[in-house]
């Protein structure tokens, strides 16, 4: 591509492509795209946007088109790699200048240059370092800033390299320039400081947008750039020059006022201040060990004395208490349980550590944590009456502790608590013991200070187990808690139900849970919503508990269950819905509907419209509630025991969820399943022609894995009902005959084909006749000669088999073509015969009592299992399958017995000789061997 003649093409086609006219936008895309080989484009697209007097659009989309291209053809390796002359070329153009004035533009090109920078620096591209250093030192104040922009995403992105090769290169970068980052850094915060004070707030701006970027190079080059850095001097000179640093920008903060132009990005400063100790300290945990008591003294002063007020801002705060959450439970900073066994560095980390957590500093950490950390903010407590269901979702928020002040509070509190429990364990309980009785619900003050003490009391269960008796507790004060019904109590309610979710697994005795019941049962009507969802949070955790026992809990079932979907009707935003749904699935799970029998269907009036409501597509619920309603309705099905019309009603939901071919897929398959054990009958009469239909588009269109889900369904319905099944799901069996002949290549479909032919030949002999006879006339092959081909293929692949049940299941299939004078079936005795006896191999095994080999895959009758404290009951499926399976000719039909009654009948069908005959053409090896497995018979 010729740079002149090409720029005004390529400039067109760009300009074009930033139409909003998808008509001019999609033809100018696939110019564009196919100009991406063409050698000349990017130095075309270089010398666009270096052009300041073009549109930015256009621009800013040369850059991507650029940027894009780096990342396909840059590599030497790359099909259609850009060729060396050319890259040489654009690495020198790239950094000719840096006076970019658009600052999203110039923003784009550094991460671009520094894309270059990681295939390239240093060995293709010396020159880079140097160049950016020299313009970095530059007067004019645009140049300096944009090669500072790219020194830092430079930077950036060789420090995230991870080969040692890289890693030395980088640690050799930064020991040749780290003076001169520490220096720049130096220099524009003195300035920045200096200017603030003279209120110049423009210039002041400016220095500090430059400090910011300087510190996060440096921030790179510290944690990434020494692989000892304890013994660089100017690494830990930097890190101590922090701390003051840090007071030095805290004290702006608290001079400036939220309304000045440099508030932002001074608070921004701050943090990245932080940042750059919490990465040394994760890196480094030894070489942080000289800075761990100033850390200390600097986080907790901050945080926990006057210090802090009217300077720490709430992300100041969070970083603050991460930092000392760090060191409190660092594992560098442990010694070993043998003393002796300990490493220096973390007795002397130790050492450091005690010194500085005495027991009065402990005691105002944990008292300031509670007592004012603990406690709701006017903030949360507007959103609890503004926006209920919010409040309630962001209090049981996720993995946030490191961003968010409450969530990184608590975690603190677990750490400090657990590492230092006989010092905090009596300044909480003495907290707990100023707070008996009912507050008054006046004042507001000792309200919001009992929930937080309660809070704290909750976290830290399992520490308290030895020291709170929570049974009488319970009895005494918690219960009188949940009874005072004002308003304003509300908060103490939601806390202490909260509480109680928390020491449920720690200490809770069993006789105390119809009790809780009772209590659940009455704060599930609670007039505010947020304690009604905080009880139905305390129920699964209290169903979930090892100790739940189902028969405390059935007489308050059906009530509960009325009243958690009675909540899922109120609430309406996504999450809470999910939250109560997930609810309702594990209180069905753990109470195991069968427990219930008959009585089952009483909660159906409950549950069949959630399940509705959550798996119809049409409705917009379903969006976020599918997953969940998925599994109550697989759930529900498996511990039915029988099938109602209103159960199978909803199954008119499942066509229109198999047509979304969703991650849901394999649940989906699962229910339908579940519904042929439940009732294979009623369920294939009405859904069978349905189903086969759903199933037949499903598979035009499905990874090996999915197919494999359909053929099972098929393969299930033979099992337990083979003459419907083969009727039902007859469409899909030609492709299945046609899979085998053709010799299937993914082994796991191939078994499954087996598997289905199986079942049809063992057990509907007839449709087997009629589908060979179908396929015969489909190939244009006489009905023998296509049956050779099934058996031949049948023994050539019977090692894609794994599954016994499967193995064995092949080998009474085959053999009960036996007795047989056609030819084609005698022409393939010795297949047959090979079949039977690795089958034989497979489930003979030895009877310890008689001596005797005998089929370890029979069952003679059904025996309820003898279940451990810790094991789940059986649902009703799994005693579906358990008595499905004694009817079922792999688990009744001896393979022994069954082998020898067919050869038996062969040879009074062709007369000794002849038997004798076919005999010879099996291997003498394998004769040999099922002579000895029938011997006995």
């Amino acid at each position: 591509m010729d740079i002149d003649s090409a720029s005004s093409v390529v400039l067109q086609a760009l300009t074009q492509a930033t139409s909003q006219d998808t008509a001019v936008l999609k033809p100018a895309e696939e110019q564009l795209r196919q100009w991406e080989t063409q050698p000349g484009f990017y130095s075309v697209l270089l010398n666009i946007f270096n052009n300041h007097m073009l549109d930015v659009n256009v621009r800013w989309l040369a850059v991507l088109y650029f940027k894009n291209g780096i990342d396909r053809y840059w590599r030497r390796v790359a099909p259609n790699a850009l060729s060396e002359e050319e890259k040489t070329s654009l690495r020198a153009g790239l950094i000719t200048n840096f006076n970019e004035p658009v600052n999203q533009i110039a923003t784009q090109i550094a991460v671009l240059i520094a894309k270059v920078a990681r295939l390239d620096c240093p060995r293709q591209w010396p020159e880079l370092i140097p160049v950016l250093l020299e313009s970095v030192k530059g007067q004019d104040g645009l140049q300096q800033h944009r090669a500072l922009l790219t020194f830092y995403h430079v930077t950036k992105t060789l420090a995230s390299k991870r080969l040692a090769q890289d890693k030395r290169l980088f640690q050799d970068l930064a020991s040749g320039i780290y003076s001169f980052a520490c220096s720049l850094w130096s220099h524009h915060t003195d300035c920045f400081l200096q200017q603030i004070c003279a209120r110049d707030e423009p210039a002041a701006l400016s220095s500090l947008e430059r400090t910011l970027l300087s510190l996060k190079v440096l921030r790179k080059l510290t944690v990434h750039g020494f692989q000892e850095p304890q013994q660089n001097m100017e690494v830990m000179g930097f890190l101590n020059a922090v701390f003051e640093r840090l007071k030095e920008f805290l004290e702006c903060c608290r001079q400036v006022g939220p309304e000045n132009t440099c508030r932002e990005k001074l608070e921004k400063t701050i943090i990245l201040y932080t940042k750059v100790l919490l990465d040394f300290l994760e890196y480094h945990p030894c070489a942080f060990i000289p800075l761990i008591q100033r850390s200390l003294e600097f986080a907790v002063s901050y945080v926990f004395t006057p210090a802090g007020e009217g300077v720490a801002f709430e992300r100041f705060i969070v970083q603050c208490m991460n930092l000392i959450k760090m060191i409190v439970k660092n594992e560098a900073y442990k010694p070993a349980k043998n003393i002796e066994d300990s490493k220096p560095e973390s007795l002397e980390a130790h050492k450091i550590k005690t010194a500085f957590f005495t027991h009065p500093t402990l005691t105002e950490i944990g008292r300031r944590l509670v007592s004012h950390y603990f406690l709701l903010t006017e903030e949360e407590l507007a959103m609890w009456e503004e926006d209920p269901e919010s409040f309630a979702v962001e209090e049981t928020g996720g993995d946030s502790w490191k961003y968010s002040l409450r969530p990184c509070t608590e975690v603190l509190f677990l750490d400090i608590f657990h590492n230092y429990s006989q010092t905090l364990t009596p300044v909480l309980l003495e907290m707990v013991e100023n707070l008996q009785g009912p507050t008054n619900v006046e004042d507001h003050v000792q309200l919001l200070m009992k929930d937080a003490v309660y809070n704290a009391v909750g976290l830290a269960a399992y520490e308290l187990f030895d020291s709170v008796d929570f049974d009488q507790w319970f009895k005494n004060q918690l219960l009188g808690e949940l009874q005072v019904s004002h308003h304003r109590y509300k908060l103490i309610r939601r806390r202490v139900i909260w509480l109680i979710g928390q020491w449920i697994s720690v200490k809770f005795k069993s006789v105390l849970r119809p009790l809780l019941y009772e209590v659940i049962l009455s704060l599930m009507q609670d007039p505010d919503l947020v304690v009604r969802i905080e009880t139905a949070t305390t129920l699964k955790l209290t169903v979930d508990d090892f100790e739940f026992r189902t028969e405390q809990f059935l007489p308050y079932l059906e009530s509960i269950f009325g009243l958690l979907f009675h909540l899922l009707q109120q609430v309406t935003e996504c999450d809470t819905k999910m939250q109560v749904l997930h609810v309702i699935s594990c209180v069905i799970e753990r109470v195991n509907i069968q427990g219930l029998g008959a009585e089952s269907k009483n909660l159906y009036p409950f549950l069949l419209p959630v399940i509705q409501l959550s798996t119809d597509v049409s409705q917009p619920p379903h969006v976020y509630l599918l997953e969940d309603g998925l599994e109550l309705w697989l759930v529900t099905l498996e511990n039915s025991p029988a099938v109602t019309p209103e159960l199978l009603r909803i199954f008119q939901n499942m066509s229109a969820l198999l047509e979304l071919s969703s991650e849901n897929l394999r649940t989906c398959f699962q229910i339908v399943n579940a519904y042929i054990y439940l009732s294979a009958t009623e369920f294939l009469q009405n859904y069978g022609e349905s189903l086969c239909q759903s199933f037949s588009d499903l598979l035009k269109d499905i990874t090996n894995e999915g197919q494999v889900q359909v053929l099972k369904v098929v393969e299930i319905a033979l099992k337990v009902s083979p003459i419907l099944g083969a009727h039902m799901f007859q469409p899909l069996l030609p492709a299945v005959f046609r899979g085998i002949v053709d010799g299937e290549r993914y082994p796991v479909v191939m078994s499954t084909y087996l598997g289905i032919m199986g079942r049809i030949l063992l057990q509907n002999s007839s449709f087997f006749s009629s589908l060979l006879s179908k396929m015969a006339s489909e190939c244009g092959q006489e009905m023998d000669q296509l049956l050779g081909s099934v058996i031949e293929m049948w023994v050539d692949r019977m090692d894609n088999i794994t599954q016994p049940e499967r193995r064995k299941l092949s080998a009474l299939a085959l053999v009960s073509l036996l007795p047989s004078d056609n030819s084609v079936i005698q022409d393939k005795f010795c297949g047959i015969i090979n079949i039977c006896v690795e089958a034989l191999h497979d489930v003979m095994s030895e009877d310890p009592e008689t001596g005797t080999s005998k089929d370890c895959m029979l069952m003679s009758h059904f025996e309820e299992p003898k279940l451990s404290d810790d094991e789940e009951p059986p649902t009703e499926q799994d005693k579906r399958k358990k008595l499905l399976a004694l009817e079922d000719p792999v688990h009744s039909v001896s393979l022994q017995h069954f082998v020898y009654e067919k050869l038996k009948a062969q040879q009074a069908l062709m007369g000794d000789p002849g038997f004798g005959v076919l005999m010879e053409t099996v291997d003498t090896v394998l004769v040999r061997q099922l002579q000895e497995f029938l011997q006995n018979l």
